[in-house]
Parts: structure tokens; sequence; C-alpha cells
């Protein structure tokens, strides 16, 4: 059995923790799949926390809202646990040291800032490191893949990538509709799918189609999988076998050094068998190191973004 570090692009722990109004230990509470025990335990050595605001609330509530699910990030997931260190820029991945797991802020969803640049500064300067514009509807800056028109970005939108290219910010493409996808390629610096598998082995909207994910790829950006099982295989029960289908597809598509993970644990309701939570995830590296080198395992596991981000 090998161990090897991960690099987790995307949880919702801090939304669970926010709904419970912070009375979830991070330390080590069962309703968590991505707490610091498991973390620990499933050698996660970097994870990234949404902020996601839920899109039945009142839009003037949101940038609180936000902010509130940052307070709980500082107090309950750093504050309480001196293991975990925040990632502020992107060199500081090379500066955690054994026993220690980065922690970074990331947005799922511009509702929060409104038509406000200056609220993003805000979320900026905060910690947020990596923006996706809108969830699965339309909002201000771009549709969701669940908008039936498939509109592009809207001058906004342009407005807040270029903010993120002047500020290494990562834009996350994973939700984004097929027209904001195109669009977000030809203007981000630094694109990114944090969650999204292949379209072409599971035929679900929110998964890259192959010539989406050929343009990511030869763009230089990570595409990462995601433990959904409704992204990964269309019925039935879902094995850690059926999500390694969407890293082969993605190598066959020349991805090998810029496939990631992005679990949505705590996003979840339903799990593949065997990546229960984040305690278990070294069962993921060791069935791919039946099929790939270990040099491509790390890569999957962790170096491809190492390599690949913003510098």
């Amino acid at each position: 059995m090998t161990s090897m570090n991960i690099i987790d692009f995307h949880c919702d722990a801090l939304l669970k923790i926010w709904e419970n109004k912070g009375n979830l230990a991070f330390h080590d509470a069962g309703e968590l799949d991505v707490n610091k025990k498991r973390l620990l335990q499933g050698g996660v050595k970097v994870q990234c926390f949404a902020i996601f605001t839920p899109p039945d609330m009142p839009s003037e509530q949101k940038f609180q809202a936000a902010l509130d699910q940052i307070h709980y990030f500082y107090v309950e997931v750093l504050g309480k646990n001196p293991e975990m260190k925040q990632i502020r820029n992107w060199s500081e991945l090379d500066l955690l040291q054994e026993g220690e797991i980065g922690a970074i802020l990331t947005l799922e969803g511009v509702e929060p800032i409104g038509n406000d640049l200056k609220r993003l500064n805000i979320l900026y300067r905060l910690g947020v490191l990596s923006v996706g514009l809108t969830w699965n509807p339309a909002n201000l800056a771009a549709d969701g893949v669940l908008e039936p028109r498939n509109a592009g970005l809207t001058a906004f939108g342009k407005e807040i990538i270029q903010f993120h290219n002047e500020h290494k910010i990562l834009t996350d493409v994973s939700h984004l509709s097929e027209q904001s996808f195109w669009d977000t390629l030809e203007v981000a610096v630094y694109p990114i799918a944090s969650h999204s598998n292949a379209r072409a082995v599971c035929d679900n909207p929110r998964n890259l189609n192959d010539e989406q994910a050929k343009a990511m790829f030869a763009k230089g950006a990570n595409v990462h999988v995601v433990y959904c099982p409704m992204f990964v295989k269309e019925t039935g029960v879902t094995t850690i076998d059926d999500l390694i289908r969407h890293i082969d597809h993605f190598c066959s598509l020349g991805g090998v050094r810029q496939i990631g993970l992005g679990s949505d644990f705590d996003g979840i309701t339903t799990k593949v068998m065997g990546l229960e939570h984040a305690g278990v995830s070294q069962n993921l590296i060791n069935e791919l190191l039946k099929r790939y080198s270990e040099e491509e395992v790390r890569g999957f596991a962790f170096e491809n973004f190492l390599r690949n981000r913003p510098v």
C-alpha cells in the first residue's frame, strides 16, 4: 500500500458548518466527509474549501452568507486546528511541513458580489484563490450548465476574469454553460475545472465533452475529476473503477499531466463505493497504481497541479 499526498480541489464542508451555525467541530465531526481527522487519515495534503450560497437565498443576503462561511473557515477550520495552514498565494504550497495540511478558499458562483467588483476584491484579500463564475443557473456574470438559452459570459463576467488574471486567481469552468466555457477560455489566463468528469463516459451536462477537455489540455489547464456518482455513471452502483474510466478517457485525450482530483465531499449525498469520505482517499490512489506508473499517479494526486499552478 503506497500512501501519497493528495490535493482535493473541491469540498463543501464550509457550507455544512454554516448550515449548522458553527456547531460541527471541524476536528472530527462525523457529519463532515472532510474533517481534520479524515484529511490526515486519507493523506490529503491540501484541501480546497468552497464558499457556496444556496440559489434560493435572497440576493441581498448572499455576501453576508459568504463572509459567514469565511468566518467559520478562520475560526473552526484554522483557529481550532493548528495543523491547518491557509494558503494565501500559490508559492506557499511549497512551504507545508510534515503533518501540516494546506487550506485554500474558493468561491463557487459569484452571486455574493452582486454587480460590485469591490466585493470580489474583499474576498480575494480574505484568501479566495479560485472562483467559478456561476453554479448551474445564470447570474450577472455567465450562464450555467442548466440555463436553457446556453448564452456565454456577460461584459461583467469578462471584467471578473480580468481581475482574476491580474491577481493570479484561477477561473473555474466546472459549472459553466458550454458557450460560457468557450468565452472563458478566450479570456482566462488561469482556467481550471475543479470538479468535472468526461461527458463521453457519463452523459451529464455537468461533464466536459471531448472538445472542451482537449481545449483545457491545450491551454495547460488542469481538469480535476469529481466523485459525485451522477457525474461518474448514469445508473447503478458506482465504483472506483467507474471513476477511473474518466481518468482513462482524459488520458486518451492527452491529459495525463493535467488531471487532478476534486471530490465534492460534503456537497454530495451519495458516494462512490470505497470513496465515502476524505479518510479513505488512498483507496483511489491504490487502485490507480494498478493501472498507471507511480509518477503518473503522483501527478493525478498532487504534482500536476503543482506544476501547472499560477506562478
